[in-house]
């Protein structure tokens, strides 16, 4: 159901913390609302808008209050008078699961002439018998096999909200594109598990000595951010821009930032002479000859301590000195000047493509895989 509305209170509350929230906030303030808030039963970072949603909103002068569940909407004479909330904190089992419990805090009253309910929509599935062999797990969703996306009967598939519940689009365009490799596979007889792995190619982009078929040029500049109009502009009218988008000078500044992520830095052992120039010339200190070793410990030893765990070293063996080359790809910047300064040839800055597995992609070759001399520690 749609609703349309060119007009609303003067106080608003929107309930939600995913970008239609966001939407309605800001749109309440062009439409005449003055004192409109955001208010949120998880914390700030938990909330499912993006970071610069959530920003652009509170440039607007919007505050978004965290930790709060609504148990009653007042009303007097038979009109809204403002809604009631609980105050609750997270707490965390053992498997790292959140839930939401009562703070023991005061209730939180917030006066309001308007509501507007954006917490999504819930899924809901009444309409199918539970006796026709499909589970249901905790939450009354269909348990779904988080690789294959078939339910419990093998012909019956799911993905998106009713599949794992409310994120975004992208996931559910994801979901749908394996489930459809899944179909393919049903369909054919074959084992719905047993998925073609993406095609990988690789290729050197070097054309002669000493020379790249990309701009290698690094910019140590921060993000530009896309010039806003003031919210005296902004907040008149529904219909005004609010980016102004870059000008050319912002533009070309910004795009001089972006890093050749298409580009991989790929290392070959037996051509290495240790000779440590990729070393000296590494603008990011990423690149270290060293002994082998724990991780922990090995993280320690490096150049620049690698702190960020959650991204993985690149390691080569077989140096002539029984040493390891180890690679912290989180900062580098893929700019090529280890290739460029190797008098070897060791390093070589190699084009990377990927394709994805599509359905009925069994017939088809996939690109030939370019072999990896590096291997993830």
């Amino acid at each position: 159901m749609l609703f349309r509305s060119d007009k609303i209170g003067k106080r608003v509350i929107v309930l939600g913390g995913g970008n239609t929230a966001m939407d309605c906030c800001r749109t309440s303030r062009r439409l005449g609302g003055e004192d409109v808030k955001v208010i949120v039963r998880s914390g700030f970072e938990e909330m499912k808008a993006s970071p610069w949603e959530k920003e652009d909103a509170q440039h607007e002068g919007i505050p978004i209050l965290n930790y709060l569940v609504p148990k009653e909407f007042t009303h007097k004479g038979g009109k809204l008078t403002g809604v009631l909330f609980e105050k609750v904190k997270a707490e965390f089992d053992a498997k790292g699961r959140r839930k939401l419990v009562p703070s023991g805090e005061p209730d939180e009253h917030y006066e309001c002439d308007d509501v507007l309910v954006a917490v999504g929509q819930e899924n809901a599935f009444p309409w199918i018998e539970r006796d026709i062999g499909l589970e249901f797990g905790e939450w009354d969703m269909p348990v779904v096999d988080p690789v294959t996306f078939q339910s419990s009967i093998p012909h019956v598939f799911f993905g998106g909200d009713a599949a794992f519940g409310p994120k975004n689009i992208i996931w559910a365009v994801a979901h749908g594109h394996d489930a459809a490799v899944s179909i393919d596979l049903f369909l054919n007889g074959k084992n719905v598990r047993e998925r073609l792995a993406p095609g990988v190619s690789m290729m050197s982009t070097k054309m002669g000595i000493h020379e790249w078929s990309y701009d290698n040029d690094i910019s140590l500049d921060l993000r530009y951010k896309v010039p806003l109009v003031g919210p005296d502009v902004a907040l008149r009218n529904v219909k005004i821009e609010v980016e102004k988008g870059f000008d050319p000078l912002l533009g070309y500044k910004e795009a001089q930032r972006c890093l050749n992520c298409d580009v991989q830095t790929v290392f070959s052992a037996p051509l290495c002479i240790e000779c440590d120039a990729c070393v000296d010339i590494c603008p990011m200190d990423c690149i270290t000859f060293t002994e082998n070793g724990e991780e922990t410990a090995l993280r320690e030893r490096l150049n620049a301590p690698a702190t960020n765990l959650t991204q993985d070293l690149y390691i080569a063996d077989g140096l002539k000195t029984g040493r390891i080359m180890a690679k912290d790809e989180d900062v580098c910047l893929h700019c090529g000047l280890c290739a460029e300064r190797c008098p070897t040839g060791a390093w070589d800055m190699q084009q990377f493509y990927l394709e994805v597995t599509h359905a009925g992609c069994g017939s088809k070759p996939s690109p030939k895989r370019a072999p990896q001399p590096m291997g993830a520690k």
